[in-house]
């Protein structure tokens, strides 16, 4: 049995404590993939804390370093299910240094309203991360 993949995402937002816009990615590879949006992020490397996989990921794809706020948290431990071989953990993130850049892997990064649900669910999603934008549109319409 071959072992699942984890892969951490951030929820990058304009502030942790009321957040108003979310900043997505859209993909450029693999083909499947192409012109989606999603959340930036990225597999974990063996030894490697979600955590400290994640401010990694970001600094690589966006040129960003960010504060990590609480997880979105999927009611698996094991994150949300991206496919029968991987599974992400979602972090809410705020940007404390750089000016987000599409680097890796996107061509185009966009801020959309989180207090205007339909801005974020108009963009054609990765399918697996659509039920995250929902869970985290509810979540911040309705905070824990």
């Amino acid at each position: 049995m071959t072992a699942l993949i984890n892969v951490v995402g951030a929820a990058v937002v304009d502030a942790l404590d009321t957040p108003t816009r979310l900043l997505v990615a859209r993909r450029t590879a693999p083909p499947q993939f192409a012109g989606l949006w999603e959340f930036p992020g990225g597999k974990v490397e063996t030894g490697e804390t979600a955590e400290a996989a994640l401010h990694r990921e970001l600094a690589e794809e966006l040129g960003i370093e960010v504060q990590l706020g609480p997880e979105l948290n999927s009611g698996n431990a094991a994150g949300w299910t991206l496919n029968e071989r991987a599974s992400m953990r979602v972090w809410f993130a705020e940007m404390t240094a750089g000016e987000p850049q599409p680097l890796e892997d996107h061509d185009e990064l966009r801020w959309v309203s989180l207090t205007d649900p339909e801005e974020a669910l108009s963009l054609p999603w990765i399918p697996a991360d659509l039920p995250i934008v929902r869970a985290l549109l509810d979540r911040v319409a309705a905070p824990a």
